[in-house]
């Protein structure tokens, strides 16, 4: 099988193969895939029809209409309609040697006046052989070179690297992923969801995919919710609270739960926030999941799998540093924001050296992390000696005492004295050891239900 990198040679061998024939749909700030395959020439032995529904009306009349023009439904609407089209217009005349696809879009180009980047949905329905059912890949993509036609270049590259990648690697999703940045820069260009489906990915597990969305090094950060469904953040966020607990979660213990618990009732109490307008997350860091250079993705799984059954929401990031993750969440949500950790943790962002890429030092990181509606929790944690260290009792060095005392006072960062203290001997990689060993000590470290998913797929072995 020839795999190339580039836009125009993907173009043309998708064109020169008689097999491959769709439609490309693109409304919004898209119109820009169809034109690379006219450009590489043959088009005529891959494009049964192009077509650009610009104005609303007109696009309600062909696709029906839709709450929002550039969103996953919109995107849903134009791609059933677009192959279903194919199949009724094609099946008959060439089916039988002929792999059908429809390709669509919907985006929307930079709002100068909102100071918004760039951002939509693309996606592509296509058959792997002849009159075999479709399979499905949807993506969301943010645009982000602050130019309007380098954005409607980048995103007509896209559109290809989708084309190729469904038709090239479908065996191989990882590869695809790989491939969608195929003569692309990520720092324009950022892949934040994508969900595959389909006959073809019946074995692929979305949320490791998400994983690799991270690792690849496609987005910040990538999400899925409880079902263990994929979900694109800034739409699972949107005018919603967020709590966030940044763990490794291998296993979840009682202390990670108790904290996040407390925090969520404080946050409740203090912001008058109805249950339904705040999403609860857990956060795992690709630092939290390596071992070593690689990430087991078993054990991701795993963790994963315990943390769904908890019903809580999962976020994937790169974002070691506190005040990147508050800034992409605020790109999600213009609601309150919290963090819940220990004094271990606090001990970490009071430390300049992780802020030595800033110029203007940990300065400029805590005016980024707190420039919003944002507080921090804080969790009693223990010393050596075995004494409890509260939010009271933290002194960060001489010369940022003030900067603390300044937070403290504006109850940006907040004490979080509700924690059960017996479970402050607790810590994660003791119970992962016992797990390990055989031991049953480990079962009164964890949530009940924590205990039986482990015990159940025997799990952490």
């Amino acid at each position: 099988m020839d795999v190339t990198t580039d836009t125009h040679q993907k173009c043309l061998s998708i064109n020169l193969d008689n097999r491959k024939y769709g439609t490309i749909a693109e409304i919004g700030a898209g119109q820009e895939t169809a034109r690379w395959f006219f450009r590489a020439g043959g088009a005529a032995g891959t494009v049964a029809k192009a077509m650009s529904a610009y104005d609303m009306k007109f696009s309600d009349a062909i696709y029906g209409e839709s709450p929002r023009y550039v969103s996953r439904a919109r995107l849903n609407q134009m791609l059933d309609i677009e192959y279903s089209l194919v199949i009724e217009r094609l099946d008959k005349h060439r089916g039988a040697e002929s792999t059908f696809f429809a390709f669509a879009n919907t985006v929307a180009s930079r709002s100068y006046s909102r100071k918004q980047d760039g951002q939509g949905w693309l996606g592509v329905k296509f058959q792997t052989s002849p009159q075999q059912p479709p399979s499905r890949i949807d993506l969301h993509v943010y645009l982000s070179a602050n130019d309007v036609l380098r954005d409607q270049e980048s995103l007509g590259i896209l559109g290809v690297n989708l084309i190729y990648g469904a038709f090239q690697h479908h065996a191989s999703p990882e590869a695809l992923l790989k491939s969608l940045l195929d003569g692309l820069s990520s720092k324009l260009v950022e892949v934040d969801m994508v969900d595959f489906y389909g006959p073809a990915f019946e074995t692929v597990d979305n949320r490791l995919m998400a994983l690799r969305l991270v690792e690849y090094g496609l987005t910040s950060g990538a999400m899925f919710n409880a079902k263990g469904k994929v979900v694109q953040p800034a739409d699972a966020l949107y005018n919603k609270a967020v709590l966030v607990e940044r763990s490794r979660f291998r296993p979840p213990t009682l202390l990670n739960i108790n904290m996040l618990d407390c925090a969520q009732r404080r946050f409740a109490e203090e912001t008058g926030i109805p249950e339904n307008d705040l999403v609860v997350i857990s956060e795992m860091t690709l630092h939290n999941l390596r071992e070593g250079e690689t990430i087991d993705t078993e054990d991701f799984l795993d963790r994963a799998d315990i943390l769904c059954a908890l019903g809580k929401n999962v976020l994937v990031s790169n974002m070691g540093e506190y005040y990147r993750l508050a800034s992409y969440l605020l790109r999600c949500t213009r609601k309150p924001l919290s963090i819940v950790l220990g004094i271990p943790t606090l001990k970490q962002i009071f430390n300049e050296i992780y802020y030595e890429n800033l110029q203007g030092g940990i300065l400029e990181a805590f005016g980024r992390l707190f420039k919003s509606d944002l507080r921090l929790y804080i969790s009693p944690s223990l010393n050596p000696d075995g004494s409890v260290v509260t939010l009271d009792e933290f002194e960060p060095e001489p010369h940022l005492r003030h900067l603390f005392h300044y937070l403290r006072e504006n109850r940006l960062v907040r004490a979080l004295d509700t924690v059960n203290r017996d479970y402050l001997t607790i810590y994660a990689d003791e119970v992962l050891r016992d797990i390990k060993a055989g031991q049953d000590g480990w079962r009164a470290k964890v949530p009940e239900l924590v205990a039986q998913v482990i015990a159940e797929k025997d799990l952490f072995r």
